[in-house]
Formats: structure tokens, sequence, C-alpha cells
């Protein structure tokens, strides 16, 4: 028996927004690819399933919603992460028995492209180790985009993540990061739950060299989407720049020379 497919498919960026047409956001054949699948691996059921729902109302599914064969990433992958280490490696294998038995498999995140931000990198490493085919489909990447809006370096980058929510950790994260930079020419990567961006925005300012370079990409994909760049004295000055972001909307940050 021919052993099936990961495909890695990437969803719009408009998770707890305002939904977009889903043809503005994914590419036909990511959607086509999409509709044909019947099992899936995704970061929350409920939010697949809406995803496929609005699917089928371009690209008729293979099988109906209710017949859409969905398994859970294990809670741990959330909270912890499932990118170091293989204590979910054989969680992952055994999500992928369906593969082994000839049918394809999506992976789903929430938005964007699993296991860049998200979970997903233990059913990638599963798949390798099991010997299926790994093909990720085009569509949105927040990252790639807030980096190239950025006009900071996007020969060397680094993604961080999230840093620590103490402030003092958060403020001697921020001047680390900073002076690596600085240093490096490498440009730095943040991410934040929502509700909290402005918190992060102004540690920022605060902690930033004046002459550091701050890019705010904000709702990256959806219509209010807006990106604010420029050194960090410029936006000192310029406190109006902060209310004029969405930053209730999910946001990138981004830093560096």
């Amino acid at each position: 028996m021919t052993p099936g497919r990961l495909y890695l498919v990437p969803t719009p960026l408009d998770f707890g927004a305002e939904p977009q047409a889903l043809a503005q956001a994914l590419p036909a054949e990511t959607i086509a690819t999409a509709a044909r699948l019947t099992h899936w691996i995704a970061e929350n059921a409920k939010s697949a399933r809406a995803f496929l729902k609005r699917v089928d109302g371009l690209s008729p599914l293979a099988a109906p919603l209710q017949a859409q064969q969905i398994s859970e990433l294990p809670r741990q992958a959330h909270k912890q992460g499932d990118h170091n280490g293989h204590a979910l490696d054989a969680a992952a294998k055994a999500l992928l028995a369906p593969a082994l038995q000839g049918h394809d498999i999506g992976l789903l995140s929430e938005a964007g492209m699993p296991a860049v931000a998200d979970p997903g990198s233990s059913v990638v490493r599963a798949a390798h180790a099991l010997g299926l085919p790994v093909l990720p489909l085009v569509g949105p990447v927040s990252l790639m985009l807030a980096l190239a809006a950025s006009g900071l370096n996007g020969q060397h980058f680094a993604f961080v993540g999230y840093v620590p929510q103490d402030a003092a950790a958060r403020a001697k994260r921020l001047r680390e990061l900073d002076a690596s930079a600085a240093r490096t020419g490498q440009t730095q990567i943040l991410i934040e739950t929502p509700y909290r961006n402005a918190a992060l925005l102004q540690a920022l300012l605060e902690q930033l060299s004046p002459a550091s370079r701050l890019a705010v990409a904000c709702g990256l994909g959806l219509p209010q989407q807006a990106v604010r760049s420029a050194p960090v004295a410029q936006w000192r000055q310029h406190s109006g720049w902060r209310e004029a972001l969405p930053l209730s909307l999910p946001a990138v940050f981004l830093f560096g020379p």
C-alpha cells in the first residue's frame, strides 16, 4: 500500500476577527487540495471545522463536514510547544496512523502556517521518521509578511517568540536582544497575545536604544492591517502612532539596527 502524504495547510490570518473572503487569502490550489482531504490533525478541532466550512463554500469537500476525521494535537503542544525534545513524537506518530493506511492528512493551525510560531513540528518530525512525504502548501505566514514590510534586515533574522510577562524580566530580555541586534545586525521578531500587545509596545519603547528601528505589524491580511516602522526615537516623539495602530488584533513586533 502506498502511504499517504502530510500536507501543511495554511489558514487565513483572520482567526478571532471578522472573516475575510477565503479566495483573497489562499490560492485556488491550496483550497482545492484542502477540499479533497478527509483526514486532519489540527491545533483546534472547532476552528478546523470552521475553516473546512469556508473551503466547502468554494470547492466542495470530498466528504461531508460531519464525516471529516479530525484529531487534535495533545494539550502539551499548546502549552509547552512541540519543537524541542521528543516527548510528543510517539503521540504524533499515532496521529499519522491513517497515512500509513494510504490516507493523505492535512495539518492545520488556527491561523497561518502550521509549525511556524504554532504547534505542529512534532507531527512534521514524525512524518519524516515514518518516511511520509511532507508537502507545505502556499498561504500566509505572518512573520514573513511582517519582515518584508518592516524595512529591517531580511537576510539575517531570528524569531524569538514571546518575552517574559514579568516587567523586570521582560525589560532585561529586551535589552539583551537589542544589544545582540546591534552587534550582529540581526532582526529580532517577537509576538504577544493580543491583549498584551500595548504593554509589549510600551516596554519596547522604554528599553530599546533610540537608534534601533522598531516595526509593528498589526492585523496582517485583514482590511484593518497597519504597519509602522521607524527609529525608536521617532516613536517616542509621536505618541499618536501607538493610538492609531489596531493593537487589539494579532501583531508582530520587529526591531534591529
